[in-house]
């Protein structure tokens, strides 16, 4: 079982940058693949980003991909979010997520908000 807790969220001006990190607790952090995710208000929660255990192999939403960037440090249990060129439309709030290989997203945390002013 793994723990989640997200930090790094704000506001932010359209066209800015924000850094998201994801704090894991629990045994064995580098078998799990990690996960961003967001719900905006009124909307279902989308998928933004997701990280295989070693950091080697990385996905992205259409929507964000070549603005934001995930990474991880498995020394450190932690897992990032950079996220550029921020637009309007990526407010919301984000969750990390952790899965194990061959199963669903089953460890979330709280989830971080993000406000991106236009």
């Amino acid at each position: 079982q793994v723990q989640l807790v997200e930090s790094g969220g704000g506001l932010v001006q359209a066209g800015g940058s924000l850094g998201l990190s994801c704090a894991a607790s629990g045994r064995s952090f580098s078998n799990y693949r990690m996960g961003w995710f967001r719900q905006a208000p009124g909307k279902e929660r989308e998928f933004v980003a997701a990280i295989n255990w070693t950091g080697g192999s990385t996905s992205y939403s259409d929507s964000v991909k070549g603005r934001f960037t995930i990474s991880r440090d498995n020394a450190k249990n932690m897992v990032y979010l950079q996220m550029n060129s921020l637009k309007a439309e990526d407010t919301a709030v984000y969750y990390c997520a952790a899965r194990l290989i061959n199963s669903e997203y089953r460890y979330w945390g709280q989830g971080t908000q993000v406000t991106v002013s236009s």
